[in-house]
């Protein structure tokens, strides 16, 4: 028996990374799994399926309030409710302040705080009616601490982060619990494109004297999305080996 049997999970930009790793452990506790990326990987939908789970994938833009709507109405239409919500769509355009732009920063804000707007306004009357429901959203350790050359990331990571607390007051009342993972250094595509002494370096500056993983992201989702944190809301998970915490 899965922690998540019979629970309907929606993970935002889950065709890879982090989100994947968490629709993936989602499902191998039972989840059946909705998940939304810009661009689906069918690669990624045969691996839920092969865990003997209901998946399907819609492309979409969680930055567009519109598509947001459609896609969560589609989705409990098939599904027929949504019992976690993970907020995981984001980018990055890093840059100084200095030196950036305000495309940079607009981007950056409206793909990872809009879409978790987006999506929570969308499945809050799904879950009120249900008067249950987990809303986890997916922050980093920037958010807490800011980091230099990525003023516009921390600063959605830190809306994120406000934006779920709030939930929390405002949903607890009908049942519906809110809170984030702060994920620190986690090896991904984004990590792997620095050069090796930069990796290198900030490995050091961790206690754990490595970097994340996905998976390790996913195990303190599972938690978040499980009856087991039933009674956890409003609260900030760091993922990050020690550093910074």
């Amino acid at each position: 028996m899965g922690l998540l049997d019979g629970k309907v999970a929606l993970v935002t930009g889950a065709s890879r990374g982090i989100g994947k790793a968490i629709a993936l452990r989602f499902a191998s506790e039972g989840a059946n799994i909705a998940f939304t990326d810009l661009k689906v990987s069918q690669e990624t939908v045969d691996e839920i399926a092969a865990l003997g789970v209901k998946v399907r994938a819609w492309e979409s833009n969680a930055a567009s309030f519109e598509d947001t709507a459609r896609v969560v109405g589609e989705i409990v239409a098939e599904f027929g409710r949504i019992d976690v919500l993970v907020n995981n769509a984001g980018i990055t355009k890093d840059g100084l302040m200095l030196r950036m732009e305000e495309a940079q920063w607009d981007a950056v804000l409206t793909v990872n705080l809009k879409s978790a707007f987006n999506y929570i306004h969308a499945v809050t009357p799904v879950m009120m009616k249900q008067r249950s429901g987990s809303i986890i959203g997916m922050a980093s350790v920037v958010g807490i601490h800011g980091n230099a050359g990525q003023a516009n990331y921390s600063a959605s990571k830190a809306g994120m982060i406000a934006l779920h607390k709030s939930m929390a007051k405002e949903l607890g009342p009908r049942g519906i619990r809110a809170n984030c993972i702060a994920p620190g250094f986690i090896i991904s595509d984004m990590t792997a494109a620095m050069p090796e002494e930069v990796r290198n370096e900030w490995i050091k500056t961790i206690p754990m004297r490595r970097g994340g993983t996905p998976e390790d992201v996913a195990g303190v989702a599972l938690f978040l999305a499980s009856d087991l944190s039933g009674y956890v809301s409003g609260q900030v998970i760091p993922v990050c080996g020690g550093m910074g915490c």
